[in-house]
């Protein structure tokens, strides 16, 4: 019995530090996931959109897969669902970036956060999965949020700018849903530098295509926000969401989706003295409160 109970409480202070630590890493993608619309919005300002995305999703791969690669030889089937998954996911962070030069950060982080009312509909879609009353009543609070936000333009945001947003969303969400379909490395950190890789490669494909290649007149605060964007956003930024779904409960890791928009409208406000008037902080909170009402319906696992 003494035997199990020192083993007991040398496993009780393991168990504390590992909480520790991935709430931690939680806090770490909270605030830095968060600070990535106002970093994209200042980026934008004087950066081609697509050429910016493209080429920061590609450096940040570039660093990251030999580090995560580790011995392992990706085959060619789960490069292409890199591709795949990449493309639609890290595409709409490009899209993102597009709309951002209409869109004010704060205000395009609420729109974003529709991903999981998104997710929901997808699963619902593809995998019929029921509803419950939480889920439904989510959705239809996320749609009335949306429904205000859209509404509560003000002249310096663009119809166009708030549909992107929406598609981004909606292509988050479904490359999300196809990761679990198609081939992709069970190392996580490795699947995620091939699909910024990948991802990286076609967004400057399409910014060659468009004509994104003019980089006369960058200021220095835009490349101060890319090279955040690379360094902090992108590599420090999943780094820890890696840790933090290791370490925490799926419905803890999840909470990102409700608090990276306080973050981003709070930046948005403080730093980029972006207007958010009653109507638009009535629907932010809705989308907030529909979100929460899915996610805290999560399963509780790891």
């Amino acid at each position: 019995m003494s035997v199990a109970t020192g083993a007991g409480r040398e496993a009780a202070p393991s168990v504390l530090k590992k909480g520790r630590v991935g709430w931690a890493a939680l806090f770490v993608v909270w605030v830095v996931w968060g600070s990535t619309y106002f970093a994209i919005r200042v980026a934008v300002e004087s950066l081609p959109p697509l050429l910016m995305a493209g080429a920061r999703f590609l450096i940040a791969g570039a660093i990251m897969f030999p580090l995560a690669l580790r011995g392992a030889r990706p085959s060619r089937a789960q490069w292409l669902g890199c591709a795949l998954v990449g493309t639609l996911m890290l595409g709409a962070n490009g899209a993102l970036s597009y709309a951002e030069r209409t869109v004010p950060s704060g205000y395009a982080s609420l729109l974003i956060a529709t991903v999981p009312l998104w997710l929901l509909g997808f699963d619902a879609a593809f995998n019929r999965a029921r509803l419950g009353w939480a889920p439904v009543a989510g959705l239809l609070v996320g749609l009335a949020g949306v429904g205000l936000l859209s509404g509560s333009r003000s002249g310096t945001v663009s119809v166009i700018g708030v549909v992107i947003c929406l598609c981004a969303a909606a292509s988050w969400a479904l490359g999300t849903i196809l990761s679990r379909r198609v081939p992709t490395p069970e190392n996580p950190a490795l699947g995620a530098s091939m699909q910024m890789i990948t991802a990286g490669a076609v967004l400057l494909a399409v910014a060659g295509a468009t004509g994104e290649t003019h980089l006369a007149a960058v200021s220095a605060r835009s490349w101060l926000a890319f090279a955040y964007l690379i360094g902090v956003g992108s590599i420090v930024g999943f780094s820890a969401y890696v840790v933090a779904v290791k370490k925490l409960p799926t419905t803890a890791v999840a909470t990102y989706a409700y608090v990276n928009p306080i973050i981003a409208v709070l930046l948005g406000t403080t730093l980029l003295n972006e207007r958010l008037t009653p109507v638009m902080l009535c629907g932010g909170a809705l989308i907030v409160a529909a979100v929460v009402l899915v996610v805290r319906r999560a399963p509780a696992t790891h």
